[in-house]
């Protein structure tokens, strides 16, 4: 396996930095690395594997040369992203920009790896959320045939960006001096409370955020059939979302069905121990690339039900880990563009 050139773009925000963190923990044959991100961001300095890179503003010339070039996210890859595949590079994108294209495909390596096989230049990375909950959907619905989809999701605020953590924290300061609060990312404080709403409202007043849910988790397990309904939740939580969901399956799966079946499945970690009090969190899923599941039991209102509690990282796991585990699959299966 040679080395190849890299651009991380947005490299200077939470997503990108995370990503440059991967790169280097699993070791990825980065070769020549090019950071880049807007004109406010050109020049600040960082820091890859002991080496000092200087950040430049992202231009077409920016992927000359290059193999595989990650987007942190926004929307910098719809207006440079044509530009990079010009040139040769391969395209894994953070956005929402590319997930419905027909032509894209919506990779979890853990579910659909082969899918990256036929990319014409661009894959994208799922929805944060969507990566949590269909990296334990899948060995269910291989398991069982998952017929319906339930799903409830506590999301933290580093997911709205860096300063949808500043936000949190400046509130929660002020809260506790009672002093005024002045929202300003989000609608509505966030400190000591929680919004039934992300993103825009869309049809049938579901959010964007919550038709993602539905229509990427489709995409990605190449199964329209299984119906799936979302309601998405802002959190004062730092780090890592959670999900509830609830699951109506073809097939009867015990929940010790289910916990055997979890154990084995790649990219999960079963935490299910009710009478010692162990089960996932946030606080335990942070800094962690894998998706955590526990709670697992029987829904005793249908007779072919599951519940089940999902932990994950959405920086690491829901962003940056699985851009790179693609970058990966892109080396291991010869995907990147001959140049």
């Amino acid at each position: 396996m040679g080395e190849y050139k890299v651009v991380v773009v947005g490299a200077s925000g939470a997503v990108g930095q995370e990503i440059l963190k991967v790169l280097d923990e699993r070791n990825f044959p980065v070769g020549d690395l090019v950071l880049c991100a807007t004109s406010r961001s050109a020049g600040k300095e960082m820091i890859f594997r002991g080496k000092s890179y200087r950040v430049q503003e992202t231009t077409p010339d920016s992927f000359n040369g290059a193999d595989i070039v990650l987007f942190a996210g926004g929307a910098a890859s719809k207006e440079f992203g044509p530009a990079a595949v010009e040139r040769g590079a391969v395209i894994i994108d953070n956005s929402s920009n590319f997930r419905m294209d027909p032509a894209v495909p919506l990779v979890v390596p853990e579910v659909n790896p082969e899918d990256v096989k036929w990319h014409k230049g661009i894959i994208a990375n799922p929805n944060c959320s969507t990566i949590i909950a269909v990296v334990a959907l899948k060995p269910i619905h291989d398991a069982a045939k998952i017929k319906r989809v339930v799903v409830s999701t506590y999301q933290a605020v580093s997911g709205a960006g860096l300063e949808a953590i500043e936000e949190l924290t400046t509130q929660t300061r002020a809260v506790l001096e009672n002093k005024p609060v002045t929202p300003e990312v989000f609608a509505y404080q966030i400190a000591f409370n929680l919004i039934p709403h992300i993103d825009v409202f869309m049809d049938l007043d579901y959010t964007k955020e919550e038709w993602k849910m539905v229509h990427e988790n489709h995409k990605i397990l190449h199964d329209d059939s299984i119906a799936i309904t979302a309601t998405t939740v802002r959190v004062p939580v730092y780090r890592s979302h959670s999900e509830s969901i609830n699951i109506e399956t073809e097939k009867k799966l015990t929940a010790a069905e289910a916990k055997a079946v979890l154990t084995k499945a790649p990219g999960v970690v079963v935490i299910d121990d009710p009478a010692n009090k162990k089960y996932p969190m946030p606080l335990f899923a942070s800094d962690q690339d894998e998706v955590f599941v526990g709670r697992i039991r029987e829904d005793n209102s249908i007779p072919n039900g599951l519940n089940i509690w999902v932990a994950a990282d959405q920086i690491r796991k829901g962003a940056a880990t699985n851009a790179v585990q693609i970058a990966e699959l892109l080396v291991e299966y010869g995907c990147l563009k001959k140049k």
